[in-house]
């Protein structure tokens, strides 16, 4: 199978040749162009919430024009000779420039289109399409990008272009480009994959234990974004706990100590039920009322801590975790506030005090 310049109707091929010739001509004014666009497009995440790892620009190749410029519509019933899908590629193909906005985590991408397509004195939207709708509604895994086509106003770098064309365009310098926003990750699948699909100097090369690897890995790039996302999404929540003026303001109920200790220590959860109760009063009783408060209490060090101490037979939930914390932390204050008239307890809760006295001696 040759590509479609290659398998070409004869009769289209003068049209092809003509329009290709003359992009080959211009497009010096295009690189200067592209360069522009690149620039204009930057400019607009500065001193914004956005921050891209970078943004670049290129012209269409003229090998890649002539491809483009070389699809075939399917004849209609009746019709001997076929139609070029692109009749008049100068104007008709959208991606002569293109700008890649390249951003970490898969959030981003929908922010930096959002404010794209809100500056519409700069740039006129023409289309927003997420280019990985198709593999998750089929269940599939492959290409991923968010693809915006754009229209300039009035921009003079593509006033000089059209000017270059000679008439095939009109000099009014709305020009129409796209911008592909996508993730690092997604990036780079998306370079190797092209340079071996489509820049392949041998196409017998390719098999479908390539296609199979290539689906394999955008599988695995996506699983590694999840788990960035999260990464992400966690410490910012952890730390607006610590937010003084902010989450760490919020005052404790139930729900507000399961969600901090569900979020803070995801792997101690091991509860017969999903009443928090008494981890309130237990916090009430040492005026812990607070988000911050209560993050304070539970830094990884401590945990460390109380677990050496104690050495505990089976690993604790969360209320006996929770409870061996705040002993740490107010000694025999905790036990004259939460032990009551439960000698039981009481007894307990210093035992486990002289436990933890003697590792800090120890250490």
């Amino acid at each position: 199978m040759g590509t479609l310049w290659e398998t070409l109707d004869e009769r289209l091929r003068p049209d092809v040749v003509a329009s290709t010739e003359m992009y080959a001509r211009v497009r010096p004014v295009l690189d200067a162009l592209s360069e522009s666009m690149r620039s204009r497009i930057g400019d607009l995440f500065d001193g914004s919430d956005v921050h891209p790892l970078f943004v670049t620009a290129r012209a269409k190749t003229v090998e890649s024009f002539r491809e483009k410029a070389s699809r075939m519509l399917v004849p209609a019933d009746g019709e001997s000779v076929p139609q070029l899908e692109f009749p008049a590629p100068l104007r008709e193909i959208h991606d002569l420039v293109g700008v890649r906005v390249i951003v970490k985590l898969p959030h981003e991408i929908r922010d930096a289109a959002n404010l794209i397509k809100r500056r519409r004195s700069d740039f006129d939207c023409r289309s927003d399409r997420e280019k990985d709708i198709g593999s998750v509604e089929s269940g599939t895994y492959g290409y991923s990008s968010r693809h915006l086509i754009l229209r300039t106003r009035g921009d003079d770098r593509a006033r000089d272009f059209q000017a270059s064309l000679g008439g095939a365009v009109p000099v009014n310098g709305n020009f129409v480009f796209e911008v592909q926003i996508r993730t690092v990750l997604s990036h780079a699948w998306s370079e190797i994959e092209h340079d071996i699909r489509f820049k392949n100097t041998e196409p017998r090369a390719w098999s479908p234990h390539t296609d199979r690897q290539f689906t394999a890995t955008a599988a695995m790039l996506e699983a590694v974004e999840d788990q960035f996302s999260q990464i992400h999404e966690r410490f910012q929540t952890v730390s607006g706990y610590w937010d003084a003026e902010g989450e760490g303001a919020v005052a404790l109920d139930p729900d507000r100590i399961r969600q901090i200790w569900q979020t803070l220590l995801p792997h101690v959860d091991r509860k017969s039920d999903d009443d928090w109760g008494w981890a309130g009063e237990l916090l009430a009783a040492h005026s812990v009322v607070t988000t911050l408060e209560f993050a304070r209490l539970l830094q990884s060090d401590v945990i460390t801590s109380v677990r050496a101490a104690l050495d505990h037979r089976y690993s604790p939930g969360p209320d006996r975790l929770l409870d061996d914390v705040l002993l740490w932390h107010f000694g025999t204050r905790h036990i004259e506030l939460t032990a009551g008239g439960d000698r039981q307890r009481a007894d307990s809760l210093r035992r486990r005090l002289r436990q933890m006295e003697g590792y800090r001696a120890a250490k």
